[in-house]
């Protein structure tokens, strides 16, 4: 298993969407490495319990004991089971744009996952179309979304996907997570897009999981939607650094929900920081 490593800082594992691999992430890697130590990898498995062995084998093979879970999207599941079952080591949650515990997928999409091969590449066919408004919202200059699309280009064509893999992930989304969510302990941060901007994930997700986990707080990251930790990643950070900064020096305080609380103006297009070694362009 390959481990990205880069970043200083408190550690901050970051697990991949159902694309499964980390560089659809790099944009949020890089701008996150500017205050944390960031771990993050590929899914190798089938089943959510075998993901959350492999995040406890990323902390183990760097010796860390203790570190905030950051799971986006479907990575969110993985991270809510991980922080479920090994309590000990999950300093803080942050859930990002994640399904809600009992999702049920969409008729055409359960038709899709009965043959990937077939109907997987009319799905990403008609992804730019679906995210655009949300694109548009967070990166209003042309030049900078024309970049923007560029990179996730490189990335499919550098990083093909695994239609078979991503299906095999899917069916898992339907999983019942809320009594992992109960077992839960550790300060959470759930962060979602505007209402109107995702068109992937239904947005009662996050008031659900601020209803089953324990003192959770639900942050709305303005102008995104399912992309926000790619489409803002600056943005996306900060409101992370201020959450674990604030939560790991205080107990945690009742649920509340925040809209955009502290994403800063005059941020959206993503950063040209540093990238990790050898690292190909992504996005999620």
């Amino acid at each position: 298993m390959q481990i990205i490593d880069c970043g200083s800082g408190p550690p901050l594992v970051l697990i991949p969407g159902l694309q499964g691999r980390w560089e659809y992430h790099r944009l949020a890697v890089e701008a996150l490495s500017s205050c944390f130590r960031v771990l993050t990898f590929s899914l190798e498995g089938d089943d959510l319990d075998g993901y959350a062995e492999q995040v406890g084998r990323v902390l183990s093979e760097k010796g860390i004991e203790r570190a905030t879970i950051c799971g986006v999207s479907f990575g969110g599941l993985i991270a809510v089971r991980f922080a479920a079952q090994y309590a000990a080591r999950c300093s803080a949650l942050v859930l990002v744009s994640t399904p809600q515990p009992t999702l049920r997928l969409r008729r055409r999409h359960q038709i899709y996952l009965r043959a990937p091969w077939i109907f997987g590449p009319i799905f990403l066919a008609e992804s730019p179309l679906r995210l655009r408004p949300e694109i548009c919202a967070a990166i209003p200059d042309a030049r900078a979304r024309r970049r923007f699309a560029l990179r996730g280009l490189r990335t499919l064509l550098s990083t093909p996907l695994s239609l078979s893999r991503m299906a095999a992930r899917a069916r898992l989304v339907g999983a019942n997570a809320r009594p992992d969510c109960e077992r839960i302990t550790a300060p959470t941060l759930i962060i979602t897009g505007e209402r109107g901007l995702d068109h992937v994930v239904p947005l009662e997700g996050p008031s659900e999981y601020a209803r089953r986990i324990p003192h959770a707080r639900v942050t709305v990251l303005e102008r995104t939607g399912h992309l926000g930790s790619i489409t803002r990643p600056d943005a996306f950070t900060d409101v992370i650094r201020e959450f674990t900064t604030a939560a790991l020096q205080r107990p945690a305080s009742a649920p509340q929900i925040s809209e955009g609380a502290t994403a800063r103006p005059g941020r959206s297009a993503p950063r040209e920081g540093r990238q990790p070694d050898g690292a190909p362009d992504a996005v999620a």
